[in-house]
């Protein structure tokens, strides 16, 4: 028979974490009132703490990274595009009539 870990929500997690930053309590001192595993409840802050939480699926940090690449891409294509024309522009006003 293998345990089933128990899942928590984002906001239990995030609620759970202010104990610690918001109301003083100490880390294990929450943990053991919540009835959590005190090294789980550790992680829990890290993750909450370097904005880690919600982005944990490697599948979603990869078509965001994917998203991110493209967007990217394309904004330097618009980059070039528009030195060409500021360049053409400046070119065409400082040329006189002659």
């Amino acid at each position: 028979m293998t345990k089933k870990r128990k899942k928590y929500t984002l906001e239990f997690r995030e609620s759970a974490v202010k104990l610690i930053t918001e109301q003083g309590y100490k880390n294990a001192e929450a943990a053991r009132n919540l009835g959590i595993n005190p090294t789980r409840f550790g992680r829990w802050k890290r993750e909450i703490e370097g904005g880690v939480v919600g982005n944990s699926d490697p599948k979603a940090i990869q078509a965001e990274l994917t998203r991110l690449k493209k967007e990217n891409y394309r904004l330097k294509l618009e980059r070039e595009i528009l030195k060409k024309a500021a360049a053409f522009m400046a070119n065409e006003s400082g040329c006189g009539i002659t």
